[in-house]
């Protein structure tokens, strides 16, 4: 057993001083206030529980910042960075992987992420379309040498669109049958313990058929497993669903599935207000990825009135341009002053903004991982993020103001350390695998951009 003596600590029931911690088997054995630091003690200034990335594509964080150049028919979008993604993705194997997920699962938690969702369906080697179990060991390889909280969620990627009934020749890597999806599920379930937990997930109702949604989901809940799927992400989307189903994405889920609780819907951007308020209702979390929506011109989700309507959020980096999940809530705030010129728009369930964000994210981001996280209490696990309590975006602030600057008063993390299961693996802001991770991704790097490094 291990102990630590924080100043502050946002418990499961609000901010106190003078907290111990117990710490044994990678969990909260005991939490004691008004308490006095001992020599055993690991001596901390502000703790606060870490934070689920509830999306995530570890493979597309070496894409960042190689789409940014306009094209030819001035038409960039989504569909046109789709393209580039897929050209990325036909090159990495799972030895590349492997080297870009430790990087950037390294990178999550150095900066308050201490669990996250993989949703992988890069099931196969390159030039190949039969199933593979490399490359789910290369995922949960490089979240070993992070040390984060890994859920991994495979998914299911049988078709091209909705009228469309066989992948393209860019998505024969991600396709799968049913069959061959379901027997891979198994298997990861079969070695899911305390350091993987397994998920389960769909691409898009335009990427699988309405048959196999229903095989999928049946297990999910039968299992008691997190059930994702992308969906309304893109206007696109909507008018085909439309097309074909006479329903909105999320209307035609929600009549077709019991959702519930156990469903992350990650993006659901183009919603209208019938749709707002069934999601709501329904107990689903829907999954914010704002620097992501935002760096692919997606749009901007109905924050406001999901909440108004006690909706469940969580947040993901997705394709990784930005990991940093206070950056993340800052922007999910700004994109809604920017749209009702307005602020603190996500203040509803607290006055203060930046709390009102964290605790949000947290609920959510431990259903969307079926995580025991996100709060600091008996018996949760031992996922705890120390903060500088002498850093000038944090000193001169009260509890009642602490998560506000943390959320909108700077770039720079006041982070210094992070546990994840009992254990540190960040100390004074450095993560122990910075150095080997950074050495295997820039090899992957250089490699996969060498034709262009050499232009």
């Amino acid at each position: 057993m291990s102990s630590i003596f924080a100043r502050k600590a946002l418990l499961a029931d609000g901010w106190a001083d003078n907290v111990r911690l117990d710490i044994e088997a990678g969990r909260i054995a005991a939490v004691a206030t008004k308490a006095r630091a001992t020599a055993d003690d690991c001596v901390c200034g502000i703790v606060i529980p870490g934070l689920a990335n509830a999306h995530s594509h570890a493979f597309q964080r070496v894409l960042a910042g190689h789409t940014e150049e306009r094209g030819p028919t001035d038409k960039d979008n989504f569909w046109t960075w789709r393209s580039r993604m897929y050209a990325l993705a036909a090159k990495i194997d799972a030895t590349a992987l492997q080297a870009i997920a430790r990087q950037v699962y390294g990178e999550m938690v150095a900066t308050g992420y201490t669990s996250v969702a993989e949703f992988h369906y890069l099931h196969n080697q390159p030039d190949t379309s039969e199933n593979s179990e490399a490359m789910f060991e290369a995922i949960t390889a490089a979240a070993d040498a992070s040390g984060i909280r890994l859920t991994y969620v495979p998914v299911l990627y049988e078709r091209a669109g909705f009228d469309q009934p066989e992948p393209t020749a860019d998505q024969q890597r991600f396709a799968t049958s049913i069959a061959d999806f379901l027997e891979h599920y198994a298997r990861a379930k079969s070695l899911a313990g305390d350091r993987l937990t397994v998920g389960i997930g769909a691409h898009s109702l335009r990427a699988v058929t309405a048959d196999s949604l229903k095989k999928i989901a049946a297990v999910a809940a039968a299992d008691g497993a997190p059930m994702h799927i992308h969906i309304a992400e893109q206007q696109r989307e909507v008018d085909q669903c439309m097309a074909v189903h006479g329903k909105r994405p999320v209307e035609w889920l929600l009549e077709q599935h019991d959702v519930n609780e156990q469903w992350c819907l990650v993006h659901a951007t183009h919603i209208d207000d019938e749709e707002i308020t069934a999601i709501a209702n329904c107990g689903a979390v829907v999954c914010l990825c704002p620097s992501t929506e935002a760096n692919l011109g997606d749009g901007l989700f109905p924050l406001q009135r999901f909440l108004q309507r006690q909706g469940r959020i969580a947040i993901g980096s997705d394709s990784h341009v930005s990991i940093n999940p206070f950056e993340e809530l800052r922007w999910l705030e700004y994109g809604q002053r920017l749209l009702t010129q307005k602020r603190n728009i996500a203040a509803i369930h607290r006055s203060q903004t930046g709390r009102s964000l964290f605790e949000l994210a947290a609920e959510g981001g431990a259903l969307a991982t079926g995580q025991a996280a996100g709060r600091i209490r008996t018996g949760d696990n031992a996922d705890l993020v120390v903060l500088d309590d002498d850093s000038p975006m944090l000193v001169g602030h009260s509890t009642r103001s602490l998560l506000d600057a943390l959320v909108f008063s700077g770039f720079t993390l006041p982070i210094d350390r992070v546990m994840v299961r009992g254990e540190w693996l960040v100390i004074d802001g450095r993560h122990k695998d910075v150095v080997e991770a950074r050495a295997g991704y820039s090899a992957v790097a250089r490699n996969l951009y060498r034709d262009e490094m050499a232009s």
